[in-house]
């Protein structure tokens, strides 16, 4: 500290000196020597007692030092025996204390072990004796539930056995017809192949599809086959509808209906849309379009002639896909009704006409016999009461028979619920306590 004040004290002084020199006016020489001697004497008196300050502080620290440093030797080392003093009797109390705690852990885990042993035993006997009085219970539940089951499912069994064993003939039957007519349609699919390549045969097929038609919708005396609906032409068509005339004979007026099959230049067109050629396609369509334009005036020329006919006649077409591929040609079926006075008709078409005629004729029929009609008409309102009476009491019993049904079906699901628990006995048990039925042998057959 001494050191450190000197030191100040030497600045300021040298401070002043300098600032001395510089403010003070000039001076002669020889005043100059002696303020310079004046300082360098001063110099080496700071410099002295600088050296001499600096040389006292560093013996007195380095005494310092070595007194803070056997001081602290000192105290490590009471500070060690401390410790070690402490450590020691910290070692001797926890070694008691562990000693203490584990005869203590020991006594408390041996009386813990002892009562769990006594209480298991106490639960497992409880647990025998309410087990032995479940079994008990059980065992003579079950033998109740066992007689009530075995006398209902028996009757149950029986009649669900009955049912069973009739649809699986029923089905079996139906699967037996049903395999019959496949086999008879592929042969009639192969026959209908050979025929459809024979020409004459082709137009064979589409009057008997004709015929057929008109034997769905209309009686025979509403149409006739092979009529020569054109006086003196020897031209006879396929088939022709019968109108009632107006005339005096009574003489009937007659539909031309003609069957045709172009069934060649069809597979053609075909064809030519399966190999994406334009160019056959249009040729075929061509080929096509005018073959149904020259069937369709050889009808009107052969066959129309009024008022022996009527005014227009049927083109029919058997196939449906045919019929539509004509449909699809722009402006041919009009040009056809404009030109020639016949109409396209395929089967479906042809069918609904057919029906819209019958519906004509019942109501003709209808009007000349209004009062029989009438007379059917009560009848059949008369009958048509008592059918809803019948229908009312089967209804009845049909709801009565499923309600019935239900509560069987609900009540062996309930019975089968609590057959869950019950192990199966063996066959040959089975058999002695339930005697077998007297169609087994029949079932197992």
């Amino acid at each position: 500290m001494e050191l450190w004040l000197l030191i100040a004290l030497a600045v300021a002084i040298l401070v002043a000196v300098i600032v001395l020199l510089v403010r003070k006016p000039a001076v002669p020489d020889s005043g100059r020597a002696e303020l310079l001697a004046a300082s360098e004497r001063l110099e080496r008196e700071l410099r002295r007692e600088i050296s001499e300050s600096s040389r006292g502080a560093r013996q007195e620290m380095t005494h310092s030092l070595a007194t803070f440093q056997e001081t602290l030797v000192k105290q490590a080392a009471e500070t060690t025996r401390t410790q070690n003093t402490q450590i020691d009797a910290f070692s001797q109390q926890l070694t008691l204390l562990q000693k203490t705690l584990s005869d203590t852990l020991s006594t408390q885990l041996q009386s813990v072990s002892e009562s769990n042993a006594r209480r298991m035993v106490e639960v497992r006997e409880t647990l025998e004796q309410q087990l032995a009085q479940l079994q008990q219970t059980n065992s003579a539940k079950l033998d109740e539930m066992r007689k009530t089951v075995d006398e209902k499912l028996q009757t149950t069994l029986e009649t669900r056995l009955g049912e069973s064993f009739k649809q699986v003939a029923d089905r079996l039957e139906q699967v037996h017809k049903g395999l019959g007519e496949m086999q008879s349609l592929a042969v009639g699919v192969g026959s209908l192949q050979r025929v459809l390549t024979n020409v004459k045969t082709r137009g064979m097929f589409g009057e008997v599809q004709l015929e057929a038609l008109l034997e769905q919708v209309l009686t025979t005396e509403q149409y006739a086959k092979q009529v020569e609906t054109k006086p003196r032409s020897g031209q006879r068509v396929d088939f022709a509808i019968r109108f009632p005339g107006r005339g005096d004979e009574g003489s009937p007026v007659w539909l031309p209906i003609d069957a045709k099959f172009p069934r060649d230049d069809y597979e053609r067109l075909l064809d030519a849309h399966e190999r994406v050629d334009p160019a056959a396609v249009e040729q075929a369509g061509k080929a096509l379009e005018a073959r149904i334009r020259s069937e369709a005036k050889s009808i009107a020329e052969n066959y129309l002639a009024a008022p022996h006919t009527t005014d227009f006649a049927i083109l029919f077409l058997p196939v449906e896909s045919l019929y539509a591929e004509v449909l699809r040609r722009p402006g041919l079926m009009d040009a056809i009704q404009r030109q020639h006075r016949v109409t396209l008709a395929g089967p479906t078409t042809l069918l609904a006409m057919l029906n819209s005629l019958h519906m004509g004729f019942r109501t003709l029929a209808l009007e000349q016999q209004a009062s029989e009609v009438w007379k059917v008409l009560g009848a059949v309102k008369t009958e048509f009461e008592r059918y809803g009476e019948w229908v009312a009491r089967i209804k009845e019993q049909v709801a009565k028979a499923s309600d019935t049904l239900d509560k069987a079906d609900t009540r062996a699901k309930q019975m089968r619920l609590a057959l869950r628990k019950v192990e199966a006995l063996p066959d040959a048990e089975s058999q002695v306590l339930l005697p077998p039925a007297a169609d087994t042998d029949v079932l197992d057959d």
